[in-house]
C-alpha cells in the first residue's frame, strides 16, 4: 500500500490543519457539510463559554451592588440609583475614551457591517471592548439589554476560529451566524430564535448549507447555558390564546400601534445617536447614565435588563399607569444611553417596552370589550413580539422568541398577525428603516441592495483557480522558450521574483514568438489576492484595479507566500452570474 507523500512544509503542521488544508475547496463552495457541523459545534462550544463567563460577570456585579440580589434596582434609595448609573456610566465613558479610541465600534450592527463588506472578519479588541463595557453596563444599571454584547462575542467567537485555521472567507460569515445563534440561544435558552435571529439579522439569508452548523451552534451553547443556569424558561406563564377571531382586530390595532412605538424608538435612538459628537467620550457616557438615573427616581423598573418587569407585566401585577410610564420611561433611557456612547443591546428594551405597551392596551380593551377575551397577559406578550419584529426588521425571530421565552405555543396565529401588523406599520405607515439598518444607511451603506454580491459571498474563489500555468524567467534563452511552447500551458507568468507580476496567455506568446518580439510583451499586470477570498473579494478587487487577471496567492503554515493559479475576469463572471 502506498503512503500519501508529505512535504517538508507539512511535516511541522498538525493533522487537524492538514484537515482544513484538504478541505478548503469544498469549504470554498459550501460543500463540506460534516467539516462545517464540526466547526459550528466548536463555535457552539466557544461562543457559549464567553457568553456565560460574560453573564456571571454582570451577574456577579449585581449581586454585589444590589441589596435585594438581581436586578433588584427598585431596591436602593433614589439618590444610589443615579449614582450607580452616572458612575457606572463615567467609567465606561473612562474606558472608550483611554483603552477603545483606535475602534470602539460594537454590538450588533457592527458584526451586521463587517459580515457584509469585510467578509465577516470581526477583530478581536472590539469583542474585548464589548466584554469589559457591556458588564460594566448591565451591572450599574444602564437601561440596555445583553443580547447585544453576547452577539458581537459569539459572533467573533466564530469568525476568530475560523480566521485562526485559516478557512475561506465565505465559511467565516457561516462560522459568524453560528456564534450569533449560540450567543442567542446561551443567553436566553431559545435556540430556535437563534437561528432565525442569526439567518434573518446578520447574514440575512437562507441557506440549506448553512442551516446544518447554525442549528448544532445553537444547541451546543445552549445545553452550556443548561449546565450552569439550568434549563427554565425565562417567563412561566399559562396557556394563553385569543378567545376567537373577534379579537383578531384588536390584535391587529394592537401590532399597528406597537409599530409606530418602534418607529419612536428608532427615531429616537438616532437623534440622540448624532448629539454632542465633539465631546468626550466620558462626559457623552455621563450624561446618558444621568439621563437613565433621573428617570428611575420615578419609575426604577427601567434600570438593568429589567426582565422581572416583563414577569410582572405578564402577571398583570403592574397597573395600566405604571405600564404606560414605563414604556415612556424606557424609550427616553435607552435612547440616551445606546445614543450616547454605552454599549449595550437594545432587544432587550424592546421586549419591555413591548410588554408594557401591550399590557396597558390589554388592561384597557378588558375593560371596554364584554366578548370572552385572551386578557392582559396576552397582549403583553403580542405586544414583546411585535416591538421585536418591527425594531429589527425580523419577524420570524420574533415569533420563535415568543414561543420560546414562554412555552407557549396558543400565541402563534395572534402572534403572527400582530408582528406582520406592526412591521408594515413601522415600514409603510411611519417610514422606518430597521433600527440597524438606518444607521448602516447614513454611512451608504446597506447590503440589502445588491442581493448577487451577497449571494457572491457564499462563494469562494478556490474553486475558480487555473492551475495551468508556467514560470517563465526574464533572461531565458530561446532553447527554454522553444522547450516550454513544445506543450504550452494555458497561462505564462513571469518568473523574477518570488510572486509573478506578469501574465500572458500561451497564444500571445507565440504571436511574439513568430513576430520577433520578447516573450512576454504585452502581458497584463497580475492582481493578488488571497486564496481565502470570496467571490465578492474578486468581483470588487476586479472592479478596483486595471486587470482582468488575479494572481491567487496561498500562504503555508510554514513557509512563504507562493502563487496557487490565476483567475479570470471571464470566470469570475461566468460564476456569479451563474
Amino acid at each position: 500500500m502506498s503512503k500519501q507523500r508529505v512535504t517538508d512544509g507539512e511535516r511541522g503542521t498538525p493533522r487537524w490543519r492538514r484537515l482544513i488544508e484538504t478541505e478548503k475547496l469544498r469549504l470554498s463552495t459550501g460543500r463540506a457539510p460534516v467539516v462545517m457541523a464540526v466547526l459550528g459545534m466548536l463555535t457552539g462550544l466557544v461562543a457559549g463559554a464567553v457568553v456565560i463567563a460574560f453573564r456571571l460577570l454582570y451577574e456577579s456585579g449585581q449581586l454585589a451592588l444590589l441589596p435585594g440580589g438581581l436586578e433588584d434596582f427598585e431596591g436602593l434609595p433614589g439618590w444610589q440609583r443615579v449614582v450607580l448609573a452616572v458612575a457606572g456610566a463615567g467609567i465606561i465613558g473612562l474606558y472608550m475614551q483611554h483603552f477603545a479610541r483606535r475602534d470602539p465600534r460594537t454590538g450588533i450592527g457592527f458584526v451586521i457591517e463587517r459580515t457584509a463588506y469585510h467578509e465577516a472578519m470581526l477583530p478581536l479588541r472590539n469583542a474585548i471592548h464589548q466584554f469589559i463595557t457591556g458588564s460594566l453596563a448591565i451591572a450599574s444599571g444602564q437601561s440596555v439589554g445583553r443580547e447585544g454584547p453576547s452577539v458581537h462575542m459569539g459572533a467573533t467567537a466564530g469568525s476568530q476560529l475560523g480566521q485562526w485555521l485559516g478557512l475561506p472567507h465565505n465559511s467565516l460569515r457561516t462560522l459568524v451566524a453560528c456564534g450569533t445563534a449560540a450567543a442567542i440561544g446561551a443567553s436566553f435558552n431559545t435556540p430556535l430564535a437563534g437561528v432565525a435571529f442569526a439567518m434573518e439579522v446578520v447574514v440575512m439569508e437562507y441557506t440549506i448549507a448553512g442551516f446544518l452548523p447554525v442549528m448544532i451552534a445553537a444547541v451546543t451553547a445552549t445545553a452550556m447555558a443548561h449546565l450552569v443556569f439550568g434549563s427554565d424558561i425565562a417567563f412561566s406563564i399559562p396557556a394563553l390564546t385569543i378567545q376567537g377571531i373577534h379579537e383578531l382586530p384588536l390584535v391587529i390595532l394592537l401590532g399597528l400601534l406597537l409599530g409606530g412605538l418602534a418607529a419612536a424608538f428608532i427615531r429616537s435612538l438616532h437623534f440622540t445617536s448624532g448629539l454632542l459628537h465633539g465631546w468626550p467620550p466620558v462626559l457623552r457616557t455621563m450624561l446618558g447614565g444621568l439621563v437613565v438615573g433621573v428617570l428611575a427616581l420615578f419609575v426604577p423598573q427601567i434600570m438593568g435588563i429589567g426582565y422581572d418587569t416583563v414577569a410582572a407585566a405578564l402577571a398583570g401585577e403592574i397597573g395600566a399607569g405604571l405600564l404606560l410610564a414605563i414604556v415612556a420611561a424606557k424609550l427616553v433611557g435607552t435612547a440616551a444611553v445606546l445614543g450616547l456612547g454605552v454599549p449595550g443591546g437594545l432587544v432587550g428594551p424592546t421586549l419591555i417596552m413591548g410588554a408594557t405597551a401591550g399590557g396597558a392596551v390589554g388592561m384597557l380593551a378588558e375593560s371596554l370589550i364584554s366578548p370572552a377575551f385572551g386578557g392582559p397577559a396576552l397582549y403583553a406578550l403580542l405586544g414583546m413580539g411585535a416591538m421585536m419584529g418591527a425594531t429589527l426588521r425580523a419577524p420570524l425571530a420574533a415569533l420563535t422568541a415568543m414561543l420560546e421565552l414562554t412555552g407557549n405555543p396558543g400565541i402563534i396565529m395572534p402572534g403572527m398577525l400582530a408582528i406582520a401588523a406592526g412591521t408594515l406599520s413601522a415600514r409603510e405607515l411611519f417610514r422606518t428603516d430597521s433600527v440597524y439598518h438606518l444607521a448602516m444607511g447614513e454611512r451608504g451603506l446597506d447590503p440589502r441592495r445588491n442581493p448577487m454580491l451577497q449571494a457572491a459571498s457564499r462563494l469562494g474563489i478556490l474553486q475558480l483557480v487555473d492551475q495551468d500555468f508556467r514560470r517563465l524567467p526574464a533572461r531565458s534563452d530561446d532553447a527554454e522558450l522553444d522547450a516550454l511552447l513544445d506543450d504550452p500551458p494555458r497561462w505564462i507568468l513571469d518568473g523574477d521574483d518570488d510572486l509573478p507580476s506578469l501574465v500572458c496567455g500561451s497564444e500571445a506568446v507565440l504571436a511574439n514568438r513568430a513576430a520577433g518580439r520578447p516573450a512576454m510583451a504585452g502581458a497584463a499586470r497580475l492582481t493578488p489576492i488571497d486564496e481565502r477570498a470570496s467571490l465578492r473579494e474578486a468581483i470588487e478587487r476586479l472592479r478596483a484595479s486595471d486587470g482582468d487577471i488575479l494572481l491567487v496567492i496561498r500562504t503555508e503554515a510554514t513557509g512563504p507566500e507562493r502563487c496557487a493559479g490565476v483567475v479570470s475576469r471571464e470566470a469570475i463572471q461566468s460564476a456569479y452570474l451563474s
